[in-house]
């Protein structure tokens, strides 16, 4: 709509009849909201005979362990289990030891992120990885095998994984 000047009135949407106390509430709690970390969980996965799992990113094409954010109403027990099965195809979990609990706001470049890592044994992958948009491989590797670098900053988780002993925190 045009006003008499010739400019562009603004648009009067349903947010503009909310009271200015109403609407500074409201950005607020999406301030606190938006500027939270986001949890996520990352698996040191083995198969029985000793190979790591990993999956290749299909957004960097770097090497990672699997994982991924909790979804709202979600155990992290049942995030870990189904970003095996989304992200590498596996089905036989068993889950292990708290590895760490990383929060170095660096270590994501998308956003800042907390990643608990857990130690699991795992079957060897039965499926493909639900989304290839994401993922673009999955392979097994021996200790002399693993490239580096990870994805994500994630040398350090895995190192951690592999060394075993006291949990790390950061």
């Amino acid at each position: 709509m045009r006003t008499k000047s010739g400019y562009a009135a603004p648009a009067m949407g349903p947010l503009s009849y909310l009271p200015q106390s109403v609407l500074g509430v409201g950005r607020e709690i999406l301030r606190h909201l938006l500027r939270r970390p986001v949890v996520g969980v990352a698996v040191a996965a083995r198969v029985s005979d000793g190979r790591w799992l990993l999956i290749r990113r299909a957004d960097t094409g770097t090497w990672a362990l699997p994982g991924g954010t909790v979804e709202w109403g979600e155990t992290l027990r049942n995030t870990a289990i189904r970003e095996l099965l989304e992200e590498a195809g596996v089905t036989d979990v068993e889950l292990g030891s708290v590895v760490g609990v990383y929060s170095r706001p660096d270590r994501d470049v998308r956003f800042h992120a907390v990643t608990i890592v857990v130690a699991a044994t795992v079957g060897v992958p039965d499926k493909p990885p639900k989304n290839p948009l994401e993922i673009r491989e999955v392979k097994l590797f021996s200790d002399g095998e693993l490239p580096m670098p990870l994805a994500m900053g994630m040398d350090d988780m895995l190192a951690a994984a592999r060394r075993g002993g006291e949990v790390v925190l950061e």
